[in-house]
């Protein structure tokens, strides 16, 4: 199976890239914040556990949005480059 479809290489579609991981770290962190507020409330550990593992999500997602910003920015190159002079030979007086 040959998948060469452009939006799964690095550089290409990366506002739509950014989009869904933005709106995956909006969501993880609504259901975290919903998921903590329960376990205040009722104490069950299934709760706790969700909060945690929604937490660690948010984290994994703010990386994969720093990859894709990164992409966009754009390179820098130095607008000119210059070579050092070489230095002038030494010249003993005999």
């Amino acid at each position: 199976m040959n998948l060469d479809l452009d939006i799964l290489k690095c550089g290409n579609c990366e506002e739509l890239k950014l989009g869904v991981h933005a709106s995956a770290l909006g969501l993880a962190a609504v259901m975290g914040i919903y998921n903590a507020a329960a376990w205040l409330m009722r104490r069950e550990t299934h709760l706790a556990v969700n909060a945690v593992l929604y937490a660690a999500l948010v984290a994994w997602e703010r990386e994969h949005i720093a990859h894709h910003m990164a992409e966009l920015r754009p390179r820098r190159t130095p607008l000119h480059v210059v070579e050092p002079e070489p230095p002038e030979p030494v010249r003993i007086a005999a």
